[in-house]
């Protein structure tokens, strides 16, 4: 039988969680959830419940020098609403501190490229229809050399339902219609061991077991990678078909 995940949370390796947590806390409208020695989660849905929980998934901080300067496969878009939102918006975050960045993108390229203070990439992008109904967040980019060959991992691994399976641009979607997963293959993207400096965390059901989990991952195409934890981590670290690092968590709710 198939096991359930979830998305727990979107981890960024950060030289100093607190401040980068609290930029982007300040750049989407969001709110901090959770802080302690560990790291510091932003709140992706901008509320906590009534019982002081609140949806996943999350953006999570954590402190790692040795990987802060990893490559970045993992991005986010952020949403606007219009031309003049679009430009307000990039001017507001120039303002707080992001910079322009150079990924390669086309000079009449119609999304806008910044990098946060640590030089995390992310895009700004033009008014788009399908987005229309989300809010700070349009979505997460994964670049690959191969978009299909990572699309049965991160179905399983998220349980997002696939809603665009073309050969370069793989799109999942969770079944409460939020911001997406998008896969795009990236012909220019450069080979690079070093452990990616954002990741995905995902958590089986409560009554899922864990190691079937992983071991349906692995069939699907992920294997065991070692990132330097020590075997006493309540998780279990896992690479896609093209070596990009993601957590398997423990059970839970």
């Amino acid at each position: 039988m198939a096991m359930t995940m979830r998305i727990e949370s979107f981890t960024v390796d950060a030289r100093d969680p607190k401040a980068l947590a609290t930029w982007w806390s300040e750049a989407l409208g969001w709110i901090i959830c959770f802080e302690s020695e560990d790291g510091i989660e932003v709140n992706l849905c901008e509320r906590l419940d009534p019982d002081g929980t609140h949806p996943h998934p999350e953006l999570s901080f954590v402190g790692d020098r040795s990987h802060a300067e990893g490559p970045q496969r993992l991005h986010l878009d952020l949403n606007s609403f219009s031309a003049s939102d679009q430009t307000a918006t990039v001017e507001r975050l120039l303002a707080m501190g992001a910079t322009h960045a150079d990924v390669g993108q086309a000079a009449d390229a119609p999304f806008t490229v910044l990098a946060d203070p640590e030089g995390n990439h992310f895009c700004v992008l033009d008014p788009r229809p399908e987005y229309a109904h989300l809010g700070s967040v349009a979505g997460v980019t994964l670049a690959a050399h191969d978009a299909r060959a990572l699309r049965d991992v991160w179905a399983a691994a998220t349980s997002w339902e696939v809603t665009r399976d073309d050969p370069g641009h793989i799109v999942l979607t969770p079944p409460d219609g939020g911001f997406p997963i998008e896969i795009i293959t990236r012909p220019t993207l450069v080979d690079d061991d070093a452990k990616i400096r954002m990741h995905l965390d995902v958590a089986p059901g409560e009554r899922d077991d864990q190691e079937r989990c992983v071991d349906q991952l692995i069939a699907l195409g992920a294997r065991r990678v070692d990132i330097g934890q020590t075997g006493d981590e309540p998780w279990v670290v896992l690479a896609d078909p093209e070596g990009n690092e993601f957590c398997v968590l423990s059970p839970r709710p």
